[in-house]
């Protein structure tokens, strides 16, 4: 039963590894529901909230909290992190500004 559970860690940490060189990390688990956070007061009037996201870590989901932060530009907007479902798994596309 170890044995079992090792080569399938060592399957997917290799399945893992060849996406990642890809440039994306597919994961067969669908991301938990967001957690609810506490925004509190901006740092000043130009700020804006970047969402926490669940990002994996190889291992499991783990929560990143979201934070205030200026825009790059003036018009600049946040594209949020999300998950996007493939046919393989999920992928994690990473937010931006635009």
């Amino acid at each position: 039963m170890v044995l079992k559970r090792l080569m399938i860690a060592v399957f997917l940490a290799g399945a893992l590894a060849l996406n990642a060189a890809a440039g994306e990390v597919v994961v067969r688990i669908g991301p938990p529901h967001p957690v609810h956070e506490n925004r509190g007061r901006a740092p000043g009037r130009d700020y804006v909230w970047i969402n926490g996201y669940h990002r994996w870590d190889g291992n499991s989901y783990v929560w990143t909290s979201g934070r205030w932060e200026q825009p790059p530009r003036r018009h600049a907007h946040w594209e949020a992190h999300r998950w996007v479902h493939r046919h393989d798994g999920w992928v994690l596309v990473e937010g931006r500004w635009r």
